[in-house]
């Protein structure tokens, strides 16, 4: 291929991306405007209008990128719904960490195993250890990714500097280096294994995540992976799992402290009054995940039913 079909090639990528996270931004620009006049009920037009596209174009694009109308979307970010997400899930997380399985739902169902960086590599700071990143787009987004040969250790949503620093801050001593075409392949397996698609190698065909953390962190994040798509669970449900019930405060910071986003599920732990509560990459993106997550598990119900 000559070197002017690789600069065609990478201005076609670059132009596909551009348009992908201008979508996100729409859409989100419309989940946002459907929560907040919600009582009013706005119709097509309204919120097509409100992002500056034709309602046939919006109608297309949002069912493009959740798999169901704007209306029904908004049902699944009703305080509602979310309550009653929160009472649904909890016979279902009782059996599943009694009987101390993953989770059994479609996407986390023994698919994502987690291995800590050894002892003596998280008192140095990750010394010997090669990570490389890569700057994406994704459906929610722009993100950076990076991985050691053991697994993903971030999926960070939000600009590369911001990304950047928060990875060197864990891995101090670590060699970081740029590497998109590695990092893409991940981004791509990550994306297309929370589609539900089998993946190849890995255990059980899945996802391994490389983590540097205390106890007490790991911990929690290995209990968010238990929550199946389409559930929610409480701060507070947490820490009463782990056997520690007055440190839903803790456990809290340990959720904020997540590194590695979508994989660890920390956007389905709610408030206890069924509110969002806070999102360490924008509250906005969490309806967003929350809402896309909702409409495929309802499409996934209503194939099966």
């Amino acid at each position: 291929m000559s070197e002017m079909d690789n600069e065609m090639d990478n201005e076609m990528d670059n132009e596909m991306d551009n348009e992908m996270d201008k979508d996100y931004g729409r859409v989100a620009a419309a989940i946002r405007y459907l929560e907040e006049h919600q009582p009013e009920q706005p119709d097509l037009a309204a919120v097509a209008d409100h992002v500056g596209l034709s309602p046939w174009h919006f109608q297309r694009l949002f069912q493009r990128w959740a798999g169901v109308s704007p209306k029904r979307f908004l049902q699944f970010l009703t305080a509602e719904h979310a309550k009653e997400l929160l009472a649904a899930s909890e016979t279902v997380l009782e059996t599943t960490w009694a009987t101390g399985l993953s989770s059994p739902g479609r996407l986390h169902d023994l698919l994502v195993t987690v291995e800590a960086v050894s002892p003596g590599e998280y008192r140095s700071g990750g010394e010997g250890l090669t990570i490389r990143w890569g700057a994406h787009t994704t459906p929610f987004g722009d993100a950076v990714l990076a991985a050691t040969d053991r697994g993903v250790c971030q999926l960070f949503f939000g600009d590369t500097a911001t990304a950047l620093e928060d990875l060197t801050h864990r891995f101090r001593a670590a060699e970081i280096e740029r590497d998109q075409d590695a990092t893409g392949r991940w981004t791509d397996r990550v994306f297309r294994h929370l589609r539900g698609e089998r993946l190849e190698g890995g255990p059980e065909g899945g996802l391994a995540l490389h983590l540097r953390g205390t106890n007490f962190q790991l911990r929690v994040w290995r209990a968010l992976l238990s929550i199946p798509e389409g559930a929610a669970v409480t701060y507070g449900r947490i820490a009463r799992a782990l056997g520690k019930p007055r440190a839903a405060r803790a456990v809290g910071q340990a959720v904020g402290a997540n590194p590695v986003s979508l994989l660890i599920p920390c956007h389905r732990v709610l408030q206890e009054s069924g509110g969002l509560g806070g999102y360490r990459w924008g509250t906005d993106r969490k309806r967003a995940i929350l809402g896309w997550e909702a409409s495929v598990a309802g499409a996934m119900t209503e194939l099966t039913t």
